[in-house]
């Protein structure tokens, strides 16, 4: 057995199945177990959005709807967290602090 035959073979031993259901179609997943809650809560929150845009716009078809809650998706995604947003704030303080220093340390 190749190596690369080896390691796929591992690969698909650690996959599980997963059913989930986008926009009323059924797909069938292999992942990783550790990622399923994950997998099944974005899955939710896709659905639950699709049912949103579905109530409060105007679409011609489910792809409509689709690609609204994609776009919304992608757009979340690119939002800063918290975290992130903390961060900045601190290392920008942080920054700050330091020029003061240095502008008193080098004015004496």
């Amino acid at each position: 057995m190749s190596c690369t035959s080896s390691f796929l073979k591992n690969m698909s031993q650690q996959l599980i199945p997963i059913n989930i259901i986008v926009a009323d179609r059924s797909y069938r997943l292999r992942i990783e177990p550790e990622d399923e809650e994950m997998v099944r809560k974005t899955i939710k929150k896709l659905n639950e959005k699709i049912v949103d845009y579905k109530t409060n716009f105007a679409g011609k078809d489910m792809q409509d709807y689709v690609s609204m809650v994609l776009l919304w998706y992608a757009t979340e995604q690119q939002k800063p967290t918290p975290t992130e947003i903390y961060n900045t704030s601190s290392q920008e303080k942080l920054n700050k602090i330091e020029e003061l220093l240095n502008k008193t340390l080098s004015a004496k």
